[in-house]
């Protein structure tokens, strides 16, 4: 099939966001009884899933302490539910483990999923925690847990098996995926900001719509439409910060312990929920006893058979290269420099020693390829979605993708006209007026 030259809707990235995008503009379109053929294109440089999506740990939560995300996430979780063999998802819940200095923020959560009828079980004190946990795990051992918050909802989801799911989807109401284009720049039309045509490796296409899914690549593309590097703040307070990047990267810690995955079920053989645990507990060393860190840490884990063990992560660290000096390319565990180093093998193990004692003495077992990535971040660190230069959607998700798969099914409905309240506490907008999301105790940045 030829290259083509036009389309009306011609979306970058076939990861989570713009395939999803591009799943909802062919509904839209065969709901409104026109065709879909031709008019709906998505372009990627490498390949389907080839980039964040395709190396994401894949949870699916509603922990957050922002009511914005929780309302956006309970919306996502719906539609991981409403096909969860075509998105390879496993409805298994999830666990937020926390010691007392977050204590407030977790019953928060809790107060107000229960006001937007979103299933939780919340338990409160040292003994009374130690006490649920042990019912599901009978050799935890965490200490200083004051807080468990346990949704009934969510869980994970197979990560290149998902994206391939949601490929099928549009591809079969008429949606075309090219791969192996790389998008090279934007033509705007004569006097106006507007992209007129989306110049790549194989020729320009000319567009009525721009969609930016790019995960981390976000930065490349705002470049390339000329938007702003640097742009001033107004914080919660009302204090001005000027000249802050509009983009900074964090290094994604995460990797795989290869065990049975069996391992991790419950008590009563059942498939565990997604653990995560945030404690300001010592960690010590499970090699030696040394210590590893007094300042409070948090990792998630859940068993993955598609990984082949107990795959899951640690909280990211800034990446202090200059924004425009980092490299992407290659991406992921193919990259040289933004991968996870036996510092994090040797940490990560010992925290899931410090939780449950099966884990203990299987360090010799973490799986020693490179793993890994880079997230792209805003200034607060959550998403924007937004319009630029008047025919350009940007889904910027600020590390927080994966798990969001109803965003990209909204931007499409914004793109067809109606506007959608999930996404208003969204825009770029909100740095200059101060309309900035509250921050929890949690030490990752996009809780």
């Amino acid at each position: 099939m030829a290259f083509p030259t036009h389309a009306d809707y011609v979306i970058i990235g076939a990861g989570i966001h713009g395939l999803s995008t591009a799943w909802r503009l062919a509904e839209r379109l065969l709901d409104a009884g026109e065709t879909v053929d031709g008019r709906i294109v998505v372009l990627d440089k490498t390949g389907i899933a080839a980039g964040a999506s395709g190396i994401a740990c894949g949870v699916v939560r509603n922990n957050y302490y922002q009511p914005a995300m929780r309302n956006l996430m309970a919306h996502s979780v719906g539609v991981w539910e409403s096909d969860p063999e075509a998105f390879s998802y496993h409805s298994v819940g999830y666990m937020q483990i926390s010691c007392e200095p977050m204590h407030n923020d977790i019953a928060q959560i809790y107060s107000e999923q229960k006001a937007i009828g979103y299933e939780s079980v919340f338990v409160e004190g040292e003994g009374d925690c130690q006490q649920y946990m042990q019912a599901l795990f009978s050799d935890w051992q965490a200490q200083g847990i004051t807080s468990v918050l346990h949704e009934k909802k969510g869980g994970y989801a197979n990560n290149t098996a998902a994206i391939y799911g949601l490929a099928k989807k549009a591809e079969k109401l008429g949606v075309r995926i090219i791969t192996g284009v790389e998008v090279t720049g934007f033509k705007t039309e004569s006097g106006s900001t507007s992209v007129q045509a989306v110049e790549t490796s194989k020729g320009p296409v000319g567009c009525d719509h721009v969609v930016i899914g790019a995960g981390p690549w976000v930065r490349d593309f705002w470049n390339m439409l000329e938007l702003p590097k640097q742009i001033d703040v107004k914080d919660l307070e009302g204090k001005v910060h000027n000249n802050v990047d509009t983009w900074r990267f964090w290094q994604l810690e995460e990797g795989v312990l290869k065990v049975d995955p069996e391992l991790q079920k419950t008590n009563d053989g059942g498939m565990p929920p997604v653990i995560h645990v945030d404690t300001d507990a010592p960690l010590l060393s499970d090699e030696d006893g040394s210590l590893i860190t007094e300042e409070m840490w948090g990792i998630y884990y859940k068993p993955d058979w598609h990984f082949g063990g107990i795959q899951g992560g640690a909280a990211p660290y800034a990446v202090d290269t200059p924004v425009d000096d980092v490299l992407l390319d290659p991406y992921g565990p193919e990259s040289p420099e933004w991968v996870s180093g036996p510092d994090f093998a040797h940490m990560w193990v010992s925290a899931l020693a410090h939780c449950q004692k099966r884990f203990s003495g299987t360090l010799a077992q973490y799986h020693r390829d490179p793993s890994g990535g880079l997230g792209c971040f805003t200034p607060d660190s959550f998403p924007v979605f937004d319009r630029f230069c008047g025919n350009v959607s940007v889904i910027a998700d600020s590390n927080h993708g994966y798990k969001m798969l109803g965003v990209g099914r909204l931007m499409a409905d914004e793109i067809m006209g109606d506007e959608q309240e999930l996404l208003k506490p969204f825009r770029f907008n909100r740095f200059e007026s101060g309309e900035l999301h509250p921050t929890s105790s949690s030490p990752f940045p996009w809780s």
